[in-house]
């Protein structure tokens, strides 16, 4: 499977602290950029940037594990491309892993016509079992003009183009509570230490300072990664991503000894182990947010997606909820992008349109302007997001070009490193419950790894 490049994380870390940093001084506002708002006939129905056929009695299926208000903000795309083309688009509701939803629907006889693969590795197991169907010339010359070399590749296998990376995510952020910080008179971390120091002053007026989504363990794995490639450095990352190194490495053992520095102290996470492994990802991001000054945890870790979690409580971003850059562990802080792409199950000319849209800066507009949602497309401008929190997150991951680190456990084999109650997700669940046992934790890591992995 395509990996990410293995140059200039140093630049791409400095790109996105500064763009961040910025985010937090900010305050949240409406769409005030004065204008620009339809100049790619994003909502309009026509115009538009690019060209899509008439697709009148043509119907499409389009399946992705999204819920909530990501479902919701996902199918007014589809209402454009309905819009635009006169085709029928109906979402699918997938549950994870979405390989195996996939395949017992292939089995039945009734694929969906395209899913969104929130994985490298997932596309690679489509491919390899003859699901995934190549991407048209049209899809392709937009994602040529829209995309860099790096997001282009991540949807490749064996050199041909198959997925359409239509949402990104920038994966280190940690969210913050403003009133507690100024209750506590805590400072935004640069550093580790500076963040075990914030932890400590959060802690001693009177807030546990961490929320952690521990029954979910994909953020468990987030955090793993921030710490590994922070600390251990991008061509170890590379190298762990793809098994070249074992779990049993070194470098492996330092960064889980790291995270047992915040994961380890019971009374740093909400509710101890046990409450964290019983409170789901949305959940850890609103309980951070309710409860005025005295909420369940002062800080919470995940991507620029929480946006969309603290968009169900009364706490406005930018003002009641900050952000800070994942603090370095090591010489830089750490880049890591994850996403979800567009693949084409049942060739035909609708399916071929969906996808040159979805590749399009055309789409992406209709879901920036909804918040919650950054784009890995060039071409959307600043100015297409609803907010400053949100411009300077886009703007960033842009600015990081193809010197970003895709999330390590989407490029792994699904059996490792995305499946529910199974491999790095459970391990790493144990370890949360458990984090004096560094060794057995990297023991059971590597024998899930070589069998997923094959060596």
């Amino acid at each position: 499977m395509a990996t990410p490049r293995t140059r200039g994380a140093a630049r791409a870390a400095a790109a996105l602290a500064a763009g961040v940093l910025a985010v937090s001084l900010t305050a949240c506002g409406g769409d005030d950029d004065g204008g620009d708002e339809d100049k790619s006939g994003g909502t309009g129905g026509t115009g538009g940037t690019v060209t899509l056929p008439r697709l009148d009695g043509e119907s499409l299926e389009v399946a992705a594990v999204w819920t909530g208000t990501e479902q919701a903000n996902f199918k007014k795309v589809l209402a454009e491309f309905e819009k635009r083309t006169g085709a029928k688009v109906t979402f699918v509701p997938a549950q994870d892993p979405i390989i195996n939803f996939l395949g017992s629907k292939i089995a039945g006889g009734a694929p969906p016509d395209v899913a969104m693969l929130p994985q490298p590795g997932a596309i690679k197991q489509a491919v390899e079992r003859n699901w995934a169907k190549p991407l048209g010339a049209g899809a392709q010359a937009e994602l040529a003009k829209n995309y860099s070399p790096g997001w282009q590749d991540i949807g490749k296998v064996d050199g041909k183009q198959y997925g359409v990376y239509y949402k990104a995510a920038n994966k280190s952020l940690i969210w913050y509570n403003t009133q507690v910080f100024e209750n506590a008179g805590a400072a935004e971390p640069k550093t580790w230490d500076e963040l075990l120091t914030t932890a400590r002053t959060v802690y001693d007026s009177g807030v546990t300072p961490f929320s952690v989504g521990g029954a979910d363990g994909w953020t468990l794995t987030d955090w793993f990664e921030n710490v590994y490639l922070s600390q251990a450095g991008p061509e170890k990352y590379d190298q762990l991503a793809k098994h070249e190194i074992k779990w049993t490495d070194p470098s492996v053992k330092e960064a889980l000894t790291t995270l047992a520095e915040i994961w380890g102290k019971k009374d740093y996470v909400a509710g101890g182990a046990s409450g964290a492994l019983q409170t789901e990802f949305p959940a850890s991001v609103t309980q951070t947010f309710t409860g005025g000054d005295q909420p369940k945890a002062g800080m919470v870790y995940e991507g620029d997606f929480v946006q969309v979690n603290i968009g169900e409580t009364k706490a406005k971003v930018g003002t009641d909820a900050k952000v800070f850059p994942f603090p370095a562990v090591g010489d830089a802080p750490p880049v890591v992008s994850g996403g979800d792409a567009a693949v084409i199950l049942r060739d035909s000319e609708a399916a071929q349109a969906l996808a040159t849209f979805l590749a399009s800066p055309d789409a992406a507009r209709v879901q920036a302007k909804l918040g919650g949602y950054l784009s890995p497309n060039k071409s959307v401008p600043d100015s297409a997001y609803p907010n400053e929190v949100q411009r300077e997150m886009a703007k960033a991951l842009i600015d990081a070009g193809d010197d970003f680190r895709f999330d390590m456990s989407d490029q792994a084999p699904q059996a490792f490193g995305g499946t529910p109650g199974k491999g790095e997700w459970k391990a790493l669940q144990d370890f949360l419950k458990n984090p004096e046992d560094v060794a057995g934790t990297q023991a059971k890591l590597e024998a899930d790894a070589a069998a997923a992995y094959g060596n």
